[in-house]
């Protein structure tokens, strides 16, 4: 049973695999941080240096007693949240599309087959044949 699940394991798809999901999340780190350490402090500078993370629509506050204890936590929905998401989908959407592209230019086009002349037509081959009767 060892030396199946050994051959299983150093099989090439499994280890392509391992390699393609740890490149997959160390490329995940890459663009997060490039989203939110780059781009987002951007994207609040020509919104006015609104922080979206921090919009919230509050349904019931908080209630804390005298000495400031939180006695019933605040109920809100997140919408900042919801918005940061969005904006990263599509700074990301955006960041790919610009790799694919440039991916796809690197490419070396596929060469057109040689067009195949086109085969005499009967009637050229009728001509032929009687000038070659003729002679």
């Amino acid at each position: 049973m060892f030396k199946e699940f050994k051959k299983f394991i150093m099989t090439g798809n499994v280890i392509d695999l391992a390699v393609a999901v740890l490149l997959a999340g160390a490329v995940g780190l890459v663009v997060k941080g490039f989203v939110s350490d780059i781009m987002m402090p951007i994207v609040g500078q020509f919104t006015g240096g609104v922080d979206f993370s921090n919009l919230k629509l509050v349904l019931s506050p908080a209630v804390v007693d005298v000495e400031g204890a939180i006695i019933t936590a605040e109920n809100a929905i997140m919408y900042g949240n919801w918005v940061n998401s969005i904006i990263n989908l599509i700074i990301v959407g955006f960041i790919l599309f610009m790799i694919v592209k440039a991916y796809n230019k690197t490419e070396k086009p596929l060469e057109e087959a040689p067009a195949v002349p086109a085969a005499p037509t009967q009637e050229e081959l009728l001509t032929e044949i009687r000038d070659l009767l003729k002679k």
